[in-house]
């Protein structure tokens, strides 16, 4: 077994592995079929008579229900295995999405959005614990940029087309969007084998468990808390939420360009992905998760004085390369302090919970504060979020495993390992010594 300081350095040639790419071509098609709706939920909400505050709670529901599921999900991961969970979340969601195309009252809507939520959270934890189980220590950000960049490539094409399709009729894009779903899952099920172990490591039950409790000491983890909520609030929930009734109030009632709006800021984010998302592997994660907080947050705060189209995109677009700057990263970062060997499910549902509270928050806080005050209000408090979330990472350790800097951590922090102390582990997460 080698120690942290004497894994292999970044660049050292390793080979995304089979079942990730399985993964990375689901999270495409999983994603333009989520874009397709996003243009259009909020005013299918509103559809129903309600206001902004409303139908931002749908969009909020939706996180909420990923939220308290999460826990659920992570103990599923470790009964079940990985395959079955990820499967079974993504039928979940397709068939309450399908249900939400005939809904034919708000509380409908909301229920059946609810329901997706649980669904979501299961494939969503199943797929990291794959992930931070099987990507090489030396290439962890890569394998992070390459996920998020089929995520958000599939982004870029979902909400022009969805924006479409929301011409056709307001259901229309939901029964698209179960369709893709079901693609996912039998992708899924056809290309990963049904076992729980693979060459890569042990089978997940007898993996040591990072807990919250365990993880919590690492200044690196907290600090991925704070941004992990901070983009659940910004990115997944006001961004979704939002800007499709921003851009109607502000710029044009045509779906069309909400569509365009989202897309922008998904293409900026892939753009971002693709060139600088990988970085972190060489320069480090905590420079690039602090440039990007700083570049999202503003660009954030300037959108809402958005006076026409070209304003809008252009701090869309910037607002996407900034998180693209932070996303890979931050997920990095966490896999760091996870570790291969261990069984981190507690600690990744708990990353996970952050930006769903964050995404649940978000919406409501913005929606009440367009009902209350101004778009203007709004944005500049989503903004300011993100910026106050890169405070933590100023502070926080560096865990890529060549740049590690353990005075960062107070070793009365560190937990003593409470079996097999031959092994020459710490309990605490500040780094990953079995990691081959």
């Amino acid at each position: 077994m080698t120690s942290a300081s004497q894994e292999v350095p970044a660049g050292s040639g390793d080979a995304i592995p089979r079942e990730i790419w399985v993964l990375i071509a689901s999270a495409f098609v999983i994603a333009v079929g989520f874009g397709l709706i996003t243009p259009v939920l909020p005013q299918f909400a509103q559809s129903f008579g309600v206001g902004a505050t409303a139908s931002s709670i749908v969009v909020s529901a939706f996180a909420f229900f990923r939220l308290i599921g999460a826990p659920g999900g992570g103990r599923l991961v470790s009964k079940l295995g990985e395959r079955p969970v990820y499967l079974a979340g993504l039928l979940i969601v397709a068939a309450s999405t399908a249900a939400t195309a005939f809904a034919h009252s708000y509380w409908q809507l909301l229920l059946f959005r609810s329901v997706g939520g649980l669904g979501s959270t299961m494939f969503t934890v199943s797929a990291l614990a794959l992930i931070v189980r099987l990507a090489p220590v030396s290439i962890r950000a890569r394998v992070s940029s390459s996920y998020a960049s089929a995520f958000l490539i599939g982004g870029v094409m979902g909400p022009v087309i969805g924006g479409q399709l929301g011409g056709l009729g307001l259901r229309v894009p939901f029964l698209a969007y179960a369709g893709f779903l079901v693609l996912a899952a039998a992708v899924v099920a056809a290309a990963i084998p049904s076992q729980r172990r693979t060459a890569e490591g042990p089978a997940v039950d007898q993996r040591e468990v990072l807990t919250l409790r365990l993880a919590w000491p690492d200044s690196a983890y907290r600090a991925a808390l704070a941004s992990g909520f901070a983009n659940g609030w910004s990115n997944f929930g006001v961004r979704n939420a939002i800007v499709p009734l921003f851009a109607a109030a502000a710029i044009s009632a045509d779906t069309g360009i909400a569509g365009a709006a989202l897309a922008v800021f998904a293409a900026g984010n892939a753009l971002s992905l693709l060139t600088l998302g990988r970085r972190s592997d060489r320069v480090g994660r905590r420079p690039m998760v602090l440039i990007g907080l700083l570049t999202s947050g503003v660009a954030t705060v300037l959108t809402g004085f958005s006076g026409s189209l070209i304003e809008l995109l252009t701090w869309s677009a910037i607002a996407g390369i900034g998180s693209g700057m932070m996303n890979p990263a931050q997920q990095a970062s966490v896999a760091d302090v996870v570790g291969r060997e261990r069984q981190g499910g507690p600690a990744l549902a708990s990353f996970q919970m952050a930006g769903d509270t964050g995404a649940i928050l978000g919406p409501i806080v913005a929606g009440a504060l367009v009902d209350w005050g101004s778009y203007s209000l709004a944005f500049g408090v989503t903004g300011a979020v993100t910026l106050l979330a890169a405070l933590p990472w100023w502070w926080a350790r560096e865990t890529m495993p060549s740049r590690e800097r353990p005075s960062r951590e107070r070793p009365s922090r560190e937990r003593p390992s409470r079996e097999r102390p031959s092994r020459e582990r710490t309990t605490g997460p500040a780094d990953d010594p079995h990691t081959p």
